[in-house]
């Protein structure tokens, strides 16, 4: 099977940290006879729109990006070349697979981190839309050894969030120390990733404190299966609420997506002995600020939950594919990207939005 490349193509690019978007229709397209080992290009289907790609544009995290650079790591598309002296494993990605593109975009897979399943953790990792271009555009590299099949059952566009959203969710429920029938407080839950971490949880049999403001937010997290919801705008004790929601004591974890320091000093507050803080959000600025007398005497644990590794991104979209977890999202065009950025800033966008890129 083989595929006409075009020499360039439609691409959503940054030139420079701070600088307006630019949709540009001559971006070059690298060339099957260009490619390395273990490089394959992707012709894209559709792709997620993150509140991370909105920090790259804007710059404001305190490790840098490549400019000009096309950012997204949510891209689901077909493989139509692969690099020449590519080794072919017995589970290797072919030409004409239909796979998904992560953040992480590769790791070394040799390093003490790889080996121990802590591909995130790579020294050499390179990420998609940040270090290496992403999925904002009709092609794009990537690398054989990382890109996800995509389930066949699973729409294209709806398999776009999962892969970073959804693994991000998924994973640090995963290492949450919970069990079913524990509670769980998700702070941000009606955005585009805590309204999945919302379904996960309630896949793995956890009771679901819903934490976010706005009457279409709360329809929507009770709607995926939270069991309690409190309006951080509108309550007068938000941690008292919150531990009268789960037995008076707190519950037994928090998986905090927010972008603000704030929600994670209150969820040292509202924990309940031995519970477990799941860092996931990125604020650009923020410290943790935690008690140390009350973090020792309640027996507290904090994690940082950084994307998944790819047995993750299979698992969480296994989990999609059956039905257990479906993404709220709006399609857009490639064009609209500016105006979606404009909404994630205003805090305007409940679920996700998914650019459709073939069309």
């Amino acid at each position: 099977m083989s595929y006409k490349i075009p020499k360039t193509q439609i691409a959503a690019v940054v030139p420079a940290i701070g600088a307006e978007l630019e949709v540009l229709k001559d971006y070059p397209v690298k060339q099957a006879d260009e490619l390395a080992p273990g490089e394959c290009l992707v012709k894209i289907i559709a792709t997620g729109v993150c509140h991370t790609d909105l920090h790259v544009k804007k710059g404001d995290w305190p490790i840098a990006s490549k400019h000009p650079l096309v950012g997204g790591h949510e891209g689901v598309g077909t493989i139509v070349a692969i690099g020449r002296n590519t080794p072919v494993a017995e589970n290797s990605v072919k030409v004409g697979d239909r796979v998904g593109i992560k953040w992480l975009a590769y790791s070394c897979l040799q390093c003490e981190f790889c080996r121990k399943g802590l591909e995130q953790a790579c020294q050499s990792a390179k990420l998609s839309g940040f270090t290496v271009d992403g999925t904002f555009s009709e092609y794009v590299v990537s690398y054989v050894n990382h890109v996800t099949p995509i389930p066949e059952q699973l729409d294209s566009k709806a398999a776009a969030s999962i892969l970073c959203a959804g693994v991000t969710s998924y994973r640090a429920l995963k290492y949450s120390d919970t069990h079913i029938g524990d509670w769980i407080v998700i702070p941000g839950a009606g955005g585009g990733l805590g309204h999945l971490a919302v379904q996960y949880a309630s896949a793995m049999g956890l009771r679901v404190v819903a934490i976010d403001t706005g009457e279409e937010k709360r329809k929507l997290v009770l709607s995926l299966g939270a069991e309690k919801w409190i309006d951080f705008k509108t309550t007068k004790d938000l941690v008292q609420d919150i531990k009268d929601a789960t037995d008076g004591l707190g519950p037994h974890a928090s998986i905090v997506t927010a972008a603000n320091s704030e929600a994670y000093s209150q969820a040292v507050d509202y924990l309940r002995p031995t519970g477990t803080m799941m860092l996931v959000g990125l604020p650009a600025a923020a410290d943790l600020n935690a008690n140390v007398f009350f973090s020792v005497l309640k027996c507290l644990n904090f994690k940082g939950s950084y994307v998944g590794n790819r047995q993750d991104a299979v698992e969480a979209l296994a989990i999609a594919a059956a039905g257990k977890v479906k993404v709220i999202f709006e399609t857009k065009d490639l064009s609209d990207l500016a105006e979606v950025y404009h909404g994630l800033e205003q805090g305007k966008v409940a679920g996700r939005i998914v650019l459709d890129v073939e069309k």
